[in-house]
């Protein structure tokens, strides 16, 4: 057996127990364990760790854990760059994609409202999601820590607000999104992209007052919903504008 002392920064710290959050501790580590084993073992999923440092040193998940070692753990960081020590790996190139777990179907919806490209389904079983987002290189939304413990995720996300607005807004400052945003371009139903309609080609679609009130229109060639700038849609923007406005 060997016998190492761990301690867990910032948001990481949330899924240690109480008692050992904000501190450094000893754990016993089975032979031949890896730092990713010992994390995941404490409930730390890997994908939510960006940098570890065992004795003072940049070191990699699959480090064999060894006597006496001191290894501090970080989640990303927002204002320090780390990414040539960083043990996460890179996010796939563009604009940020997701697929969001059973239980994330609003934050979903939003995040198509941004333009992010997100596979929802509720009926998505565990290895179906963890192998469809290394398929497609999306990066991985869940409140399930074991689902992001599967060697199957590369790129994952623990979301841990509750409501789908405050989760967009955590990820919003966590991934950087508001320069990738491209709000009101995909259908919050079907995530697919929005086109611009002639009105003549709707009317037969439209409530009375928004024939007097609106010209401009888009649709989802996929389920054929007709959308316009109403009140819902300017409290969409306000929303928008104001996650881009922290950043």
């Amino acid at each position: 057996m060997t016998r190492a002392t761990f301690r867990f920064y910032a948001q990481l710290d949330r899924f240690l127990p109480r008692d050992q959050r904000g501190r450094a501790f000893n754990i016993t580590c089975a032979e031949r364990s890896t730092i990713k084993h010992m994390i995941e073992a404490l409930g730390v999923p890997h994908t939510e760790v960006a940098l570890v440092i065992a004795n003072h040193e940049p070191a990699a998940l699959e480090r064999m854990v060894v006597e006496g070692d001191r290894i501090a753990l970080y989640p990303k960081f927002e204002s320090l760059d780390i990414t040539d020590i960083s043990v996460s790996a890179p996010r796939p190139p563009g604009a940020p994609r997701f697929v969001a777990d059973s239980h994330l179907g609003g934050l979903a919806r939003m995040l198509r409202m941004a333009g992010f490209d997100t596979l929802y389904d509720n009926q998505y079983a565990d290895a179906a999601i963890a192998e469809l987002a290394n398929a497609e290189q999306r990066i991985l939304l869940t409140r399930d820590r074991e689902l992001l413990k599967r060697r199957a995720v590369a790129h994952g996300c623990f979301v841990h607000a509750l409501k789908p607005a405050v989760q967009l807004q955590e990820l919003y400052e966590r991934l950087d999104l508001a320069s990738a945003a491209r709000p009101f371009t995909l259908c919050m139903d079907c995530n697919r992209p929005l086109r611009s309609i002639p009105k003549q080609e709707v009317l037969d679609q439209l409530p009375q007052r928004v024939r007097e009130r609106h010209e401009h229109f888009l649709t989802c060639d996929q389920c054929r919903r007709v959308f316009w700038e109403g009140s819902h849609w300017r409290a969409m923007r306000q929303v928008l504008e104001g996650l881009s406005a922290r950043q």
